[in-house]
């Protein structure tokens, strides 16, 4: 039996100036549904959900509440139709408690007086986060949860103002995989207790796991609705992309020479945690995938490499010579994109400019100032070849979306021509559009003769960029696989929970 609709959004329109942002889009929403929302950059989807949240006004269409039509001239309005969004940014203040945050500007107040009353509030919260199945102190400070928690008290915090619809926006961007675990049995207890959650996320394999159905946003219109049971990932990138446009998710046999000299070699790498004894080699031209759970030491090994951090024992060899610090690694060519771009990649209050110039600018430097010239000329280059959409080159580099941030981060260090570039999750949280350009741009740079360590927890991404996958496992490498020999995502998942692969013999049916 169909569940009855809670939400219609139907012939929704939006422009900005002479510039249509939505062209007459439709949504549903049933009630308790898991509903992915999913488009690239410009596609409308933030702008639909604006919408829906109180953020933005439409210029036509209707939005339809439990059967009945509903305007939503701001936050307020949208927060007493029973609708709540769950940013990537958190809303919270750390310095408050957990129950503060739950109740902040809604304090429960001793009767005839305007004094709060804590214990209610502890109380409340307390009944609020137990329905959720979660053991969180309501008196703790916010500042001393991690990620994970900090979002489920966004969930109380929602759920307190009597939320039926909860629009989640990139919700296990930050999370580990434990986290994102738990945030998953809570979105299935959410779901049979009948709260209807639209599900905005650019990670596949976590939509078809977790999603009833998907729509599926492109140039301003709704391309597709589907139940996921019915949906691949291939159907979902030609969905987001247009037909003939999903070939960088192909994998393609690059044939790397045997005789390619290796630009990196670690050997029997020992650090303080996690990471036991760990050898490998990177070859000119060649881009190895690092695969591991969460946790397994990816980042560490990554940081060791780069020189950030420091080994019990072991070395890494670039380029005929021991790494001695970050610095020595940066000069001599290796170049690192960090997992978390926002707080180590990018000076978020610098401009797109100041940033790609900010770790060259010992190239443009004469007699201590800058040679704008050159410099502006690098700058409108790498913006240019790497499709990095901003008004120009003086936008604040927080203002721009997390694709084309991440192409920032990969931009600066392409003006160095590195010889080894270490990419850490390099398309999380970036739509599918900016992950096409950033694929297409690692293969080109590889083509090129630099060598390429991709880590990864998307396995459809390390599947379609690597030549060859390292598999960490119990602080080793437990296994080394050619990419031609791993025909699916399956074998490669298996590998990685620790069980052993077996390549298929050539010729074998």
């Amino acid at each position: 039996m169909t569940q009855a609709l809670i939400l219609e959004m139907t012939d929704i329109r939006k422009s900005f100036g002479a510039i249509a942002v939505l062209k007459q889009v439709g949504f549903t929403l049933r009630k308790g549904e898991v509903h992915a929302l999913m488009g690239g950059n410009g596609a409308g989807k933030s702008t639909l959900m604006k919408i829906l949240t109180g953020v933005y006004r439409r210029d036509g269409g209707q939005v339809v509440i439990d059967g009945q039509p509903v305007d939503l001239p701001d936050a307020t309005a949208a927060e007493r139709a029973g609708v709540a969004m769950i940013f990537q940014e958190f809303s919270l203040v750390p310095t408050l408690t957990v129950a503060q945050n739950i109740f902040l500007k809604r304090e429960p107040r001793f009767a005839g007086t305007p004094f709060i009353n804590g214990a209610e509030m502890v109380r409340r919260s307390r009944a609020i986060l137990d329905e959720l199945g979660v053991d969180i102190d309501p008196n703790a400070l916010v500042s001393s949860l991690s990620v994970g928690y900090m979002q489920i008290v966004e969930i109380a915090k929602a759920l307190s103002k009597k939320a039926r619809i909860l629009v989640m926006d990139e919700p296990t961007s930050s999370l580990s995989e434990a986290e994102t675990s738990a945030l998953f049995e809570l979105v299935g207890r959410l779901r049979a207790a009948g709260i209807s959650i639209v599900y905005i996320s650019h990670r596949m394999a976590e939509i078809l796991t977790l999603c009833n159905r998907v729509t599926v946003m492109r140039d301003g219109e709704t391309v597709m609705t589907e139940n996921c049971a019915d949906l691949s990932v291939a159907r979902i990138v030609e969905a987001m992309l247009g037909a003939g446009n999903t070939a960088t998710f192909t994998w393609k046999d690059r044939a790397v020479p045997e005789t390619a000299r290796p630009v990196v070699q670690v050997r029997n790498l020992r650090l303080a945690k996690r990471i036991d004894d760990v050898s490998f080699d990177i070859r000119e031209g060649e881009i190895v995938g690092l695969a591991g759970l969460m946790g397994s030491g990816r980042t560490e090994i990554a940081e060791t490499l780069f020189g950030r951090r420091k080994a019990v024992s072991g070395e890494v060899i670039f380029d005929g010579a021991p790494v001695t610090s970050q610095a020595d690694a940066i000069a001599r060519g290796m170049a690192l994109v960090p997992e978390d771009r926002r707080k180590f990649g990018l000076v978020l209050d610098h401009s797109v400019g100041a940033n790609i110039i900010l770790p060259n600018l010992d190239r443009f430097t004469r007699r201590l100032f800058v040679q704008d010239t050159a410099a502006a000329q690098v700058v409108h280059r790498t913006i240019r070849d790497l499709s990095i959409k901003t008004d120009g080159p003086d936008k604040l580099s927080r203002l721009l979306s997390g694709g084309n941030q991440q192409k920032i981060v990969i931009g600066k260090w392409l003006v160095r021509a590195p010889r080894l570039l270490i990419l850490d999750e390099p398309t999380i949280g970036v739509d599918i559009g900016a992950k096409s350009e950033i694929v297409d741009t690692v293969r080109a740079m590889a083509d090129k003769g630099t060598a390429v360590l991709v880590i990864s927890s998307e396995l459809e991404e390390l599947m379609a960029i690597s030549d060859r996958i390292l598999v960490l496992h119990g602080g080793r490498i437990a296994q080394s696989l050619n990419r031609r020999d791993v025909a699916t995502e399956e074998e490669l998942h298996h590998a990685i929970q620790g069980h052993s692969h077996s390549a298929p013999k050539r010729g074998a049916a």
